[in-house]
């Protein structure tokens, strides 16, 4: 039985991903208010326990139409989070995790932003994000006090981030789908740490912010986390569509849709497998390394050819890890700028910033418009160098991340006060696997391989080719189907439990 005013039981609720609740609203048996409703206790029962979700808009909760979700879309009805940093709706506060922009409201609704709404989706909240998205531990201060986003396997661990906030309600059951945002990681590296599908689309395939483009934001893609595959298929057959004149590097569109294209078995693929240092000096985690294996094992025996890859023949690891840190280190630059329009002086930036991204920011000085055309000179060779890689292989199998699930507001935490460098160094090695994908603009999509000795999440990477999204989705499908008990597994932290 249901609780007052909630359209079903948390068990029934459960069973459904995004396509399921919105085939319910299409048939009359909930209306959305009532799905927006659920999240909204959803959110009151778990929030205390996760600290993933800032606001809720009340006037959504009322009134789901409110903000103009089209009612042709394939998931009307279905509530979702907006992350606090990216695309933005107007009207909607979206404060980057930062003290620097407490209070910001947006002023136009992004391109991105308006995709969902025509997928029919209902954005009826907020989730967090670290300090502008820098790293995978989803933890702030700028409010006042210490937020740290938890994973709902384990509260001691983070959920990952940047999108920690939406990636721990979707694997908490309070929605089955929200915004994710990925420029290292940021939509795969949730995905692994709470076991949920997470898919960075190829350069140029969804929508930039109005006020950027893919050049000048060429590593960020903007999608979302879900249960399902077929969830994420789902909204990508929108995610995809563009104003006119808003590609700076525009991309055909995708042969037919993706929702249909999962129906389809992908036939034999030539897979190559790595689990190799990709340039860093650590090893890989051998437990996460093992699941990855597991998955190449469930591969070949749905018919795929696998092929180990020697990691040094892929390309110059130097140029790599030097043109992405380089990059990395100097998108710093312009947070005295917006201080500048923010009437707060270069004096006093520090006080509004977490230590690590002060550290960010004065390091981002030491670089000149030199270096910032060498790193794009190694962004041409690493890229072309990948592409050789992808003429050789259909998909690329490594591991999400290098190592398992951290400690929430630990080690790769911006409230950390240490040297710059080896802090980098840290996350470049964890996220030896991601930030290739940004860097050279490839698709890549992480998907549940199973858990570790201690109950917890590990993904597993597929990229693909260049815009070839259908055929990631494909292969991520075919795995759903042969290892069930890998995909939509119910944490300890659960709306179901209580």
């Amino acid at each position: 039985m249901a609780k007052s005013g909630m359209a079903m039981s948390w068990e029934e609720w459960a069973k459904h991903d995004a396509v399921g609740l919105a085939e319910l609203v299409r048939k009359k048996k909930v209306k959305p208010a009532e799905l927006a409703r659920q999240v909204e206790a959803g959110v009151a029962l778990l929030n205390p326990k996760l600290a993933g979700v800032l606001e809720l808009y009340g006037d959504v909760i009322e009134t789901p139409d409110k903000d103009g979700p089209s009612k042709k879309g394939a998931l009307y009805g279905v509530p979702m989070f907006l992350k606090d940093i990216g695309s933005g709706l107007k009207g909607r506060k979206q404060e980057s995790g930062t003290k620097l922009l407490k209070d910001f409201v947006v002023k136009a609704t992004d391109p991105l932003v308006e995709n969902y709404l025509a997928a029919g989706l209902v954005p009826v909240g907020r989730s967090t994000t670290p300090e502008f998205g820098m790293t995978f531990d989803t933890a702030t201060d700028y409010l006042g006090r210490l937020n740290v986003t938890r994973n709902p396997w384990n509260l001691e661990r983070t959920p990952g981030g940047s999108s920690g906030g939406s990636a721990a309600f979707v694997a908490a059951g309070v929605t089955p789908i929200s915004m994710a945002s990925d420029g290292g990681g940021s939509t795969r590296i949730p995905a692994s740490f709470c076991g949920l599908i997470g898919l960075k689309a190829s350069r140029g395939r969804v929508p930039r912010q109005l006020a950027q483009s893919d050049y000048t934001t060429r590593h960020v893609s903007e999608t979302v986390v879900t249960r399902s595959v077929r969830d994420t298929a789902a909204v990508m057959d929108y995610l995809w569509r563009g104003p006119n004149g808003g590609f700076y590097i525009p991309m055909a569109p995708p042969e037919g849709s993706y929702l249909e294209a999962i129906k389809r078995k992908p036939g034999k693929l030539k897979i190559g497998l790595t689990t190799g240092s990709w340039g860093r000096s650590s090893a890989t985690d051998a437990e996460v390394a093992g699941r990855v294996r597991a998955v190449a094992k469930a591969l070949e025996a749905v018919g795929h050819h696998l092929e180990e890859v020697d990691d040094k023949t892929i390309c110059d690891w130097q140029a790599m890890w030097q043109g992405y840190i380089t990059q990395w280190i100097a998108a710093r630059a312009p947070y005295g700028w917006i201080g500048d329009s923010r009437d707060i002086g270069s004096n006093s930036l520090g006080d509004y910033l977490n230590p690590m991204t002060w550290r960010h920011y004065e390091a981002a000085k030491r670089y000149s418009t030199l270096d910032l055309y060498k790193a794009m000179a190694h962004n041409n060779t690493v890229t072309r160098a990948f592409g050789k890689l992808m003429d050789r292989y259909d998909v690329l199998l490594t591991p999400s991340l290098a190592i398992r699930v951290p400690q929430a507001n630990g080690p790769y935490s911006l409230m950390r006060d240490e040297p710059l460098d080896g802090w980098m160094a840290r996350l470049a090695d964890a996220c030896r696997y991601t930030m290739p994908g940004n860097e050279t603009g490839m698709p890549g999509i992480s998907v549940p391989a199973g858990f570790d000795k201690d109950g917890l999440p590990v993904g597993a990477q597929l990229y693909g080719n260049f815009g070839r999204e259908d055929l990631l989705l494909r292969l991520a499908a075919q795995l759903e189907r042969a290892k069930p008990e890998w995909f939509d597994q119910t944490p300890p932290v659960h709306v179901t439990k209580g």
